[in-house]
């Protein structure tokens, strides 16, 4: 029969040692997890923006022009936000002007110019801090 003193016993050193790799392992995945998930000075907001600016300037995939304004306010929050919506002979613009360094996105669709007439045109948005 085997005393009680010697079971469920672990020498000090190899409970540190566990623990202190537990901690570097926590550690490392907390800092590539920050390093993935901050802000990033090479991703394009206005990319991902121009699709919630499209949503609200053009509801029936047809963009409003009369809607820039509010369309202007669905941009990236802590961002301003500049959007141009274009046809071959109109030009529609809200927001302050952009500085050269923006992040800046585009896209084509139908921009209704008056009744039962749609154009085609470009949606600019560029966006920056």
């Amino acid at each position: 029969m085997s005393r009680s003193s010697d079971r469920g016993q672990t020498e000090p050193l190899a409970a540190l040692v566990a623990v202190v790799a537990v901690c570097l392992g926590l550690s490392l995945y907390v800092g590539v997890l920050d390093a993935e998930l901050a802000p990033s000075s090479e991703r394009n907001v206005a990319a991902s923006a121009i699709e919630r600016v499209e949503d609200a300037l053009a509801p029936s995939a047809v963009a409003l022009p009369d809607r820039t304004d509010d369309a202007r306010a669905n941009g990236p929050g802590g961002y301003r936000t500049n959007l141009t919506l274009t046809t071959e002979d109109q030009r529609w613009r809200a927001g302050p002007p952009a500085p050269a360094n923006a992040d800046s996105a585009r896209k084509r669709l139908g921009v209704r110019v008056g009744p039962s007439r749609v154009r085609t045109g470009t949606l600019r948005v560029r966006v920056w801090t």
